[in-house]
């Protein structure tokens, strides 16, 4: 009796072995390994269509696509029914498809070098750079062109025939007109044929992220005297240890015992100590708002973000401790239940100001009173918070946003309105501050600062 049973062989764990399957003896066996080497083959010949259908999608235009209908179109009605209008449509599609083809022969070896003169720069401002392309073959390279990725722009390069071992450079110009994170590249070589039905593509992986800072004014010193005024004053938060002397109290279990007060020990026969009170740190909260619906339109946002920008880093170089925030979207189906606010890095003044660069305006936001509460929950010890909002935000939300702190903490509020006259005015414990130009927010703060 002819055994039919189906069993694989053993193989070993060695680099490189071999996998032999044996799928019994006699008829039944043959059948299944026929019908196991035919499933082989299908999966090969699976991935190979696969593969040509994706080649035929890269390389085939839209326009190609077009020809292609119409030399199908045109022959099949033409030969079908006799019409030479048809018929000639048809040839004249199919002779433009054929004679495509020769510009897509052969594959170009090129070595691609791009670079850019800066990584950082600031809006308003261009950076240059170039294109080095090398043919590193040993055929001649058919003529093209380069596609370079700005952006969201398109910048194309035109490419000559280059000869083995040759090379050319193009320079570029990269506008930097807006704050944000421009990338460039990366680059791709495209063979295509002049009437554009086929084309080719090479892409090359080197990209550059070109960090694009919003502009800046300096602000003087003097106009940090409104942290400076604070620091060392107390609050009214008492502590066992600090610099401004309270009251004494009687010992309590886990006090230190360098804060005894001896003579108070001796007169009342209970060991007393000292209380503090805790003075202040100069710690600075930056609220940027970036709900949509607070700005005029998106001048006046880059407007606040400058003047953020300008008062964090200020904070920054004079060594104050800082946070920087902004208000981040939340989804509407939980804007309800959920609050979310960025936080911006405060190490250096470049890593704050290329955190500033993808801050952009959100449809779905919490409100600003909102937002400067999580602030405050955020941060411990604060003696003075900038809030800096749109000119659509009124006093009554400014007030909203103020009580959001805690009550010991300064608060000055920059409403940037580029149709108003810089102003400065004070409302019980804030100060509000109406930017039209950047350059307003220094003498104002200076004013502030004096008064």
């Amino acid at each position: 009796m002819e055994s039919t049973e189906s069993r694989p062989t053993r193989t070993t764990a060695q680099t490189g072995t071999r996998t032999r399957a044996v799928y019994g003896t006699g008829r039944e066996g043959a059948v299944v390994g026929a019908v196991v080497t035919t499933l082989r083959i299908w999966q090969a010949v699976r991935r190979r269509l696969a593969a040509a259908a994706h080649l035929v999608a890269a390389t085939v235009t839209p326009a190609g696509w077009l020809a292609l209908a119409a030399a199908t179109v045109g022959l099949g009605l033409g030969v079908g029914f006799g019409w030479v209008e048809w018929i000639v449509a048809g040839l004249a599609a199919l002779v433009l498809l054929v004679l495509a083809l020769p510009f897509l022969l052969g594959r170009p070896a090129y070595a691609v070098d791009l670079g850019i003169t800066a990584q950082r720069v600031v809006a308003g401002s261009e950076v240059k750079g170039a294109v080095r392309v090398a043919n590193i073959g040993r055929r001649t390279a058919l003529p093209g062109r380069l596609e370079l990725p700005v952006g969201t722009g398109l910048v194309e390069l035109a490419l000559p025939l280059l000869r083995p071992g040759r090379d050319l450079a193009r320079d570029l110009v990269v506008p930097a007109i807006r704050r944000g994170i421009i990338t460039v590249g990366p680059v791709t070589a495209v063979r295509a044929d002049p009437v554009g039905l086929l084309r080719r593509e090479i892409a090359f992986d080197d990209v550059h992220d070109l960090y694009v800072h919003p502009r800046t004014v300096p602000v003087p010193s003097t106009s940090v005297g409104l942290v400076r005024d604070l620091e060392g004053a107390p609050t009214r938060h008492l502590v066992d240890s600090d610099v401004s002397f309270h009251a004494i109290r009687p010992y309590a279990p886990g006090d230190s015992r360098r804060q005894i007060h001896w003579k108070s020990t001796a007169k009342t026969g209970d060991l007393m100590v000292r209380q503090y009170e805790e003075s202040r740190r100069s710690r600075i909260a930056v609220v940027l708002s970036c709900a949509a619906d607070e700005y005029a339109d998106a001048d006046e946002f880059e407007l606040a973000v400058s003047a953020a920008a300008s008062i964090a880093v200020q904070a920054i170089r004079d060594g104050r401790d800082l946070d920087v925030m902004a208000s981040a979207e939340v989804p509407e189906l939980v804007r309800s239940r959920m609050r979310a606010i960025r936080t911006l890095p405060t190490t250096t003044p470049r890593a704050l100001l290329d955190g500033f660069c993808p801050v952009e305006t959100a449809e779905s936001t919490m409100p600003l009173a909102e937002v400067c509460r999580l602030a405050a929950e955020s941060t411990d010890q604060l003696s003075l918070a900038v809030v800096v909002a749109g000119s659509p935000v009124g006093l009554r939300t400014l007030r909203q946003a103020a009580l959001a702190f805690p009550i010991d903490a300064a608060v000055i509020a920059v409403v940037c309105d580029q149709t108003a006259q810089p102003r400065l005015r004070q409302f019980g414990s804030m100060a509000v501050l109406t930017v039209g130009v950047l350059g307003d927010l220094t003498q104002l703060l200076v004013r502030g600062a004096q008064s």
